[in-house]
């Protein structure tokens, strides 16, 4: 599983405490008042967008909610088929803590009424519960899951771009709309990989990063980080 809450553990006091140190600085840095969190918003939900989110809930977003808060926008609708309903199933009862947190949180009956064809699960869904539909084996802390694009970036301070590449202009193109009466940019980090090809007005590659620059004149002033493989 990734990240102590999967695991039903907890982070440790050392670690803990050099966390929410961390969290301090960035807040500082970013002008962050008391009592106003640092709003983290995942975009696009596979596999290393979901894992690079829930590291991030596992660090920040639980012990200290007050200082900072992570959610995750996906597109809604997709639904999960009979045999990964199934085998999700299979992983739950496998796995004790994960089996006991769901039944606290009265989120285990879906799965039942789902591996039994009773019921149609959805990826925004059990990624709620800890399940990224891309690495269903793999389960994560639970996360606050948005499906309004609007909702889920309109206000935050850190941006995590987990969309491929050829999602990347489009969907930034939208979310520059909606960035276009904010006085403080925030700062957007890609997880994306791959290029894209272009021959006007000369053969040249562009990246992630420049694709979101170029998708809205907003996106000039911003601060681009690249966190990649």
């Amino acid at each position: 599983m990734v990240g102590s809450y999967a695991n039903g553990a907890g982070a440790g006091g050392g670690k803990n405490g050099a966390a929410e140190r961390k969290l301090d600085e960035l807040r500082r840095r970013l002008g962050k008042a008391e009592g106003d969190p640092l709003r983290i918003a995942g975009v696009g939900a596979g596999a290393w967008g979901s894992v690079f989110c829930a590291l991030l809930q596992d660090a920040y977003g639980r012990d200290h909610r007050d200082k900072a808060q992570v959610r995750v926008w996906r597109r809604p609708g997709r639904a999960v088929d009979r045999a990964t309903a199934e085998h999700l199933f299979e992983v739950i009862n496998a796995r004790e803590a994960v089996l006991r947190r769901l039944i606290r949180r009265c989120a285990y009956l879906k799965y039942v009424e789902a591996r039994l064809g009773d019921r149609t699960l959805y990826a925004d869904e059990i990624l709620r519960d800890g399940f990224c539909l891309n690495m269903i084996d793999t389960p994560l802390c639970p996360l606050k899951v948005v499906t309004n694009l609007q909702e889920a970036v309109w206000d935050a301070d850190i941006v995590i771009n987990g969309l491929p590449s050829t999602e990347t202009r489009e969907v930034f193109g939208e979310i520059g709309r909606y960035w276009k009466e904010r006085i403080n940019p925030p700062i957007i980090i890609s997880l994306a990989k791959g290029i894209e090809a272009s021959l006007d007005p000369m053969p040249r590659i562009i990246t992630p990063t420049q694709m979101i620059a170029n998708a809205s004149e907003f996106f000039a002033e911003l601060s681009l980080l690249t966190v990649s493989g």
